[in-house]
């Protein structure tokens, strides 16, 4: 099994960030061949942490709203870092209907995902339609998996991106 570490001061203090070489290769690396990235998607597949969430990518992409809430423990925390958190799975389950209302289309892009101990680093870039408009915006997520749950959500975007992004000419609030 093979693995780069890649460092994000910024974002993660000193802690090692691994993920694959199929997804974090450097411009001077060379490619990785078919089997390379095949057995590396596999095992990325296999690491119980990340697969809950691809399971949640997956729920975001199929807009399965209520599906997402299920995928947050009881006490689960959604976290929006320009907002104030939404805490409870019941909680975070209306807040996500009430924003997929407007979603006709969504794919999260996934551009690099890896794991530190129990937390998930995902780089993404998400595409939509919001009620005719089509948009998207860069994120970064991280979460805190336990179990086969998702217990804290972290999500980092530009807020006045999105709201141009979803066509709108002023923010909203989401708990509205």
């Amino acid at each position: 099994m093979k693995f780069r570490k890649i460092f994000l001061p910024v974002l993660i203090g000193l802690s090692p960030l691994v993920v694959s070489p199929a997804i974090a290769a450097d411009a001077k690396a060379p490619a990785a061949t078919h089997e390379e990235i095949d057995e590396d998607q596999t095992t990325m597949q296999q690491d119980p942490k990340i697969a809950v969430v691809q399971e949640m990518i997956t729920a975001w992409n199929e807009r399965q709203w209520s599906k997402i809430g299920d995928l947050f423990t009881e006490d689960g925390v959604l976290h929006s870092m320009m907002l104030d958190p939404i805490v409870g799975r019941e909680a975070i389950r209306a807040r996500i209907i009430g924003l997929g209302e407007g979603i006709e289309e969504i794919t999260l892009h996934i551009h690099n995902i890896g794991r530190i101990g129990d937390v998930v680093v995902i780089e993404r870039t998400d595409e939509f339609t919001y009620k005719g408009h089509k948009g998207k915006v860069p994120v970064v997520g991280v979460l805190e998996v336990e179990g086969d749950k998702v217990s804290v959500w972290r999500e980092y975007y530009d807020r006045a991106e999105l709201i141009e992004a979803l066509g709108l000419t002023a923010d909203f609030d989401p708990a509205a």
